[in-house]
């Protein structure tokens, strides 16, 4: 570093400072989905942030490995990438102790992910995400849990059906469709990626990469893809072929199953595919209806085939990824998240002389149970008031000559105003009462 180089007060470009205020926020997310996931049974599991290359090279794409990953050499030589999801690590913890887990398994994460993109509203470079996972279930039944389960997650927040939608496909029709018209594999899996971008970049832009995959199929695929009517034809020609069928017999069971919960703000979406090329059945997302949030919620679907690249004997899987950054839009939009409130219940204030024992007896009460903060200072009265008062602390006493010979404290309620006197003994639950 240049000596006289001044030293940047900003975060890395795409993360974020979280100061105490910032934390309560990203705490109370998490707190949600931890609890909802919890509530369907669903065990909390981990692992380190580092991961082999080759993992996401095999299942991920290319796109994400070559342009989207925080990849490097380690000093063994070893090729290795900061995690951009969970998915392929939870398969290959499932893999590692295939013999030795019980199935149906239900497993959550809130995992810190990185992808190197371009920072907009509703995505940085670094966030956080809630992963569900249930593996070893082969009927729809596990994609229509985990879309109720996400479905709960946004009532336990407070969000209205009106004010979001889930959006369902089926992936077995896209590769259907892509079968028809004689793409190969390698045109298949990059037509997904650019399906996937659609509402990610310009129509022109659209076409070109389009253009690019399916030359002269690209009118008949567009006309395909923006037109109700040649959709409607598309659906009616795979309802007539037998693996057609299949797909939208799961898409109709979906459905049936999640109005039968009361989930009804969920439709059909053909552009639907999601980018990652290990789905293989249903996948769905969600959406806020305010344009203001573009950016799916959460996101997800089966992918069957994902344990078994590890060389172990399959296990059908389906799961969803859920973003911080855009639930924090989200909830930021409908006005759903809560004030803050100050992990400290009660500030003890000191008159000087008296700083021994404000620690006393700030001891004491933390032996209860109370969270207390003790003013280290010589300042007047009022400046630690003030103190408290600017970090949200709901209560404040002081400790003077007076207090320790009576052993009674006037307790105040620095929202309300209200102060009230007790017994030293009695300070703990009076705080606690009333926090």
């Amino acid at each position: 570093m240049k000596p006289n180089k001044k030293l940047s007060l900003e975060p890395y470009k795409g993360t974020r400072d979280f100061y105490p205020k910032d934390q309560f926020v990203q705490n109370y997310i998490f707190g949600v989905w931890k609890k909802v996931a919890e509530r369907y049974g669903y065990q909390e599991y981990n692992s380190s942030i580092l991961e082999e290359t080759d993992l996401y090279r095999a299942k991920t794409g290319e796109e994400i490995v070559n342009e989207q990953t925080y990849s490097f050499t380690d000093r063994g030589g070893r090729d290795v990438t900061i995690r951009p999801e969970m998915t392929p690590t939870v398969a290959r913890m499932v893999a590692a102790k295939r013999r030795e887990l019980t199935f149906p398994l239900r497993w959550f994460s809130i995992p810190n992910l990185w992808r190197y993109e371009r920072p907009q509203r509703g995505r940085l470079r670094e966030h956080w995400q809630l992963n569900c996972d249930i593996f070893g279930v082969d009927g729809i039944e596990a994609d229509v849990e985990i879309i109720s389960l996400a479905y709960d997650i946004m009532k336990e927040f407070g969000a209205k059906d009106k004010d979001f939608e889930i959006r369902i496909y089926n992936r077995k029709l896209l590769n259907y469709w892509a079968k028809v018209v004689g793409l190969n594999q390698e045109q298949a899996s990059k037509i997904t990626k650019v399906i996937d971008k659609k509402d990610k970049i310009s129509t022109k832009d659209f076409y070109v990469r389009t253009e690019e995959i399916l030359k002269e199929k690209t009118e008949e695929f567009i006309e395909l893809m923006q037109s109700p009517k040649k959709f409607e034809e598309r659906t009616n020609f795979f309802q007539k072929k037998e693996e057609g069928k299949l797909a939208w017999k799961e898409i109709n069971l979906v459905f049936d199953k999640l109005e039968s919960r009361g989930i009804k703000n969920i439709r059909l979406d053909a552009a639907l595919v999601r980018g990652f090329d290990y789905y293989t059945g249903m996948v769905f997302e969600m959406y806020d209806v305010n344009p203001k949030n573009p950016r799916a919620l959460f996101g997800g679907g089966r992918y069957d085939d994902l344990v078994g690249i590890f060389g172990v004997e399959k296990v059908s899987g389906v799961g969803f990824g859920w973003g911080d950054v855009t639930t924090k839009d989200f909830l930021e939009t409908y006005k759903l998240l809560p004030e803050f409130k100050s992990s400290s219940q009660l500030y003890i204030c000191h008159l000087d002389g008296y700083l021994d024992k404000a620690n006393e007896l700030a001891s004491s009460l933390r032996e209860q149970g109370a969270n207390v903060e003790v003013d280290l200072t010589e300042r007047k009265i009022q400046a630690q008031i003030k103190t408290a008062d600017r970090e949200d602390v709901p209560f404040v006493l002081v400790v003077g000559e007076e207090e320790v010979k009576s052993k009674r404290y006037k307790v105040k309620n620095l929202q309300t105003g209200k102060e009230e006197q007790t017994a030293e003994k009695d300070i703990y639950q009076l705080v606690k009462k009333n926090a």
